[in-house]
């Protein structure tokens, strides 16, 4: 029946020797007798210490002579049951396909962690800032002045649906994105984020009539040595321009010193050979001007982010500008907008100009 019985465990996966299979079921046997009896029978070594040594020298197994035969009848029953029962699960060995999916879930994962993709923009302010931007709407005269930019009724009209915005608008964001970067120049946020959002640069923005007379007149005629009588451009990170294309299109335009670049942002996707043209140009002239040697560009690229945001009509170019510069100006290195966002983002900017402040949330 031992014979019988080793067998039986051999088909079901039992690996080891014979001598280990009869050391084995006799230690079983012992284990149910144990439990049968409930403890233990006294060792006689516990009694006498000589004579378990005279025994171990006759002995030479712990397990004992003979198994009694209806426990062996027990086992053999037992092992054909679990024999013919439901095999065990087969260990998991996942696929190639499975580790690849696998191995790209973990790398999304810390991607994540890394760079957080971004919530995606709302469609509309909360309610209360809805009712101030229809209130503002209605306003008339002079809606609103930053430092010397003010908005009337008539410019802040600019940013209802399908309408072209002008000079005064721009301006007026460029100066609320300038203001708020002076705002932060004690906790420059080269690197930190706020909110969720990167925090201001150490910007500075150059009006709508910069690129105006940079093209029209260039840096001696244009007397653009004098924009920059209180600033050094070569201290800050960012330099952020407006760029009006024959009174036709706006586009943004950006001196990028921490990344050295000059950069190019147009919501048409055209060639703009001339704004690199001329931007390396000035930064040149200004150098020479204020620092009295031609500036080193050594390491500098012109740049066009290739998935730029496009417009998809003929009116919000502006609107894609000011978002442009105002992300430029926390070091974005992407925009979180489309044409979709357009209708929330000129309301949100009514908000903002009307209170004179860029709100902190997207």
């Amino acid at each position: 029946m031992e014979t019988q019985l080793y067998q039986i465990k051999r088909s079901s996966g039992f690996q080891s020797d014979w001598e280990s299979f009869r050391s084995f079921i006799s230690y079983q046997a012992r284990l149910e007798q144990l439990d049968k009896t409930g403890a233990l029978s006294p060792s006689p070594s516990l009694f006498d210490l000589r004579a378990r040594a005279r025994q171990e020298q006759t002995r030479r197994h712990s397990s004992p002579d003979h198994v009694d035969p209806d426990f062996l009848q027990r086992a053999i029953r037992k092992a054909q049951d679990a024999l013919a029962g439901p095999k065990p699960p087969q260990p998991f060995v996942p696929t190639l396909d499975q580790l690849r999916l696998s191995r790209l879930a973990k790398d999304e994962e810390i991607e994540e962690r890394i760079r957080p993709k971004r919530k995606p923009l709302p469609t509309s302010l909360p309610p209360d800032a809805e009712a101030e931007v229809d209130a503002l709407f209605r306003k008339r005269g002079v809606i609103s002045k930053v430092e010397r930019e003010q908005v009337s009724h008539e410019d802040i009209s600019r940013l209802q649906p399908c309408q072209w915005l002008n000079d005064e608008v721009i301006n007026f964001y460029g100066q609320l994105i300038l203001t708020r970067a002076e705002e932060s120049k004690e906790n420059p946020g080269a690197n930190g984020t706020a909110g969720g959002r990167k925090k201001p640069l150490n910007a500075h923005y150059f009006s709508t009539f910069f690129w105006s007379k940079l093209k029209g007149q260039g840096y001696q005629k244009g007397r653009l040595s004098k924009w920059t009588k209180k600033i050094d451009i070569f201290s800050k990170d960012v330099i952020l321009i407006p760029v009006n294309h024959n009174n036709a299109h706006w586009t943004a335009a950006a001196i990028n010193f921490r990344k050295k670049r000059i950069e190019s942002y147009d919501s048409m996707g055209m060639e703009r050979g001339l704004v690199f043209k001329l931007l390396r140009q000035y930064l040149n002239d200004e150098h020479q001007d204020k620092k009295k040697k031609p500036f080193d560009f050594t390491g500098w690229e012109n740049y066009i982010l290739p998935n730029t945001p496009q417009q998809e009509n003929g009116y919000d170019c502006g609107v894609f500008t000011c978002q442009f510069l105002e992300a430029l100006s926390r070091g974005e290195e992407d925009f979180p907008f489309s044409q979709a966002n357009m209708p929330y983002l000129r309301r949100k900017m009514v908000w903002e100009i009307g209170h004179a402040k860029l709100r902190d949330e997207p």
